[in-house]
């Protein structure tokens, strides 16, 4: 049996690093949203450690059915009020650690799912 290695045209994600995200063959940096079609690379949430509706209005355009949001250890976990807001726009929302995110991203990308991830990057370690 030959194994080979699949291709995908879909944005994945495929190495993390302060500062930084590589994103098939390109290296990108700063804060950034990502789905499988399209990347945001100049997304500047106001305050990265409480995340608004306002602040993932350019992941919302792109019709997700969950929202992934990748920042440092010690970023907020989202507050109920924001989580009443995405549940009421029918779309999932879910924090945690950068490279989790990213994991996470990738796999439901695989799945087919309509996923966004949302990732803070800084220069500390993610």
């Amino acid at each position: 049996m030959q194994i080979t290695r699949e291709e995908s045209s879909n944005n994945l994600i495929r190495a993390v690093e302060p500062g930084r995200i590589l994103i098939g063959e390109q290296w990108l940096t700063g804060n950034l949203i990502v789905t499988a079609d399209t990347i945001v690379s100049d997304w500047r949430p106001v305050d990265p450690g409480r995340v608004t509706v306002n602040d993932l209005a350019p992941a919302l355009e792109l019709a997700p059915e969950l929202i992934i949001v990748g920042a440092s250890t010690d970023a907020n976990p989202p507050d109920v009020d924001l989580m009443a807001e995405f549940a009421a726009l029918a779309v999932g929302l879910e924090c945690m650690q950068t490279r989790a995110a990213c994991r996470t991203y990738n796999l439901l990308v695989h799945e087919g799912r309509r996923v966004a991830a949302a990732l803070i990057v800084g220069d500390e370690s993610i």
